[in-house]
């Protein structure tokens, strides 16, 4: 059973629905499209190109910079001035993709989560196919303020706006502080036993699927040396296997 904590909130709570109408995601969930960018190290290996790949087919309407020698400060500064509203970059170790910074432009905040699991579409058996349309989203199980935070952030990264004739769905489910990403195709099948039930729903997986780990939320841009954590995650912070943060 989890650890009862003091941050764990009702999200129908009348003041977390005003604290969600003024903060810096609100704008997104009224209207407003997202301009996503994406980028990665200097010389990015070939896994992280791949990754890179199917994170662009993921997101609508995301735009890939090539990152050569620019440091972020001056990547950021460019990207405000084009009115983009967040920045990801891919980051890898040994050449392969390890983790993942989102950096919400133009006054932050900014998250970084390891990448696990990752599986690409053309692994996955019986795969679904992906169309261009706006998906629905699905949120589950943020139950603290900071976990609701997180999650809002990464919804604001797709339009708000699902196109339901494509039946796209793209889950972020968070458990014990992993956040699943799943993407599927929901379908409708004749029962041809008894024609009279109608159709029968069923989803496909359509991919990629990987596992998100928080690991830094910092308040504002990306600023190793001046920059304020909200949260900074440790081993320590984990030796109860009841507790948890999201």
């Amino acid at each position: 059973m989890r650890e009862p904590e003091d941050s764990i909130v009702d999200m129908l709570d009348a003041e977390i629905l005003e604290d969600e109408a003024q903060d810096e995601f609100a704008k997104y969930f009224n209207g407003k499209a997202p301009k996503v960018a994406i980028t990665t190290g200097s010389i990015p290996s070939r896994d992280t190109k791949e990754f890179v790949y199917h994170m662009m087919d993921l997101i609508p309407g995301i735009t890939y910079y090539r990152r050569r020698k620019f440091y972020l400060k001056k990547i950021i500064k460019f990207l405000i001035a084009k009115d983009f509203t967040d920045l990801i970059v891919i980051n890898e170790y040994q050449r392969h993709v390890t983790s993942m910074m989102i950096i919400h432009l133009p006054d932050g905040p900014t998250a970084t989560f390891r990448i696990s699991g990752v599986r690409y579409p053309q692994h996955i058996e019986e795969r679904g196919t992906m169309t261009d349309h706006s998906p629905e989203l699905i949120l589950n199980n943020f139950t603290t303020r900071m976990g609701h935070g997180v999650g809002r952030m990464l919804a604001s990264l797709f339009p708000q706006l699902p196109e339901f004739e494509g039946r796209r769905i793209i889950t972020f489910h968070n458990q014990r502080d992993y956040i699943f990403l799943r993407q599927h195709r929901y379908i409708f099948d004749a029962d041809p036993e008894n024609k009279e039930v109608g159709l029968k729903p069923r989803i496909q997986e359509i991919g990629p699927r990987m596992t998100l780990k928080l690991l830094r939320l910092q308040q504002g841009t990306f600023d190793t040396t001046e920059g304020e954590f909200e949260w900074f995650g440790t081993n320590r912070m984990y030796v109860s296997k009841r507790k948890f943060y999201m």
